[in-house]
């Protein structure tokens, strides 16, 4: 087991920088208020199992459908890509569906963990160790959880614009992500 600091760290800041809780604010807000209540709990822990177990299995789960990480990596760019273009632009490429109960769909999959984030995981278990991605998925959604148990008082102190900043400064870092993971699967 080979614990780093390091390591923690910059898996914690992608999977943040993925996961972009801080740029759903508005998304989270408007699922609470059609859903009426979100459960935060039920939220971080779905999404927790399903960030670990793709950890884990993600790749076997890749191999027997066919695809390698490589080309899965560069479909996850690509849709990291779209995602930091819709948070940068303030267009909406993905058109989602709201459900009556949105703790577990949208919120918990796949909007914490969602294709960008089961990716991002992918390529992470390529570069770093597996205890620190465990970490980093375990800090983030510590914070995740925090986010969603206090997203009004969060809203009030943000404000609009406060958000709309957040939301674009993340999409920068997503769009650099992306660009990195599409060069490091095309050897571009």
């Amino acid at each position: 087991m080979n614990l780093s600091i390091n390591e923690i760290i910059s898996v914690t800041m992608i999977l943040f920088a993925i996961i972009d809780i801080l740029g759903s604010i508005p998304v989270i807000i408007e699922l609470r208020n059609r859903a009426g209540h979100i459960q935060s709990e039920k939220a971080t822990i779905v999404a927790m199992i399903l960030m670990i177990v793709f950890l884990f299995v993600g790749e076997k789960l890749l191999t027997i459908i066919g695809i390698d990480v490589k080309s899965f990596a560069i479909a996850g760019s690509l849709v990291i890509f779209f995602i930091a273009m819709e948070m940068i632009l303030g267009i909406h490429v993905f058109k989602d569906q709201m459900p009556e109960t949105a703790s577990i769909v949208p919120l918990a999959f796949p909007l914490i963990a969602g294709a960008g984030t089961m990716t991002t995981l992918l390529s992470l278990k390529a570069e770093y160790q597996t205890i620190n991605i465990v970490l980093g998925i375990i800090i983030n959604l510590i914070f995740v959880y925090f986010v969603l148990k206090n997203v009004n008082r969060l809203e009030r102190l943000l404000g609009k614009s406060g958000v709309e900043i957040l939301r674009k400064a993340f999409g920068v870092i997503l769009l650099a992500i992306a660009i990195k993971l599409f060069r490091n699967n095309t050897g571009l």
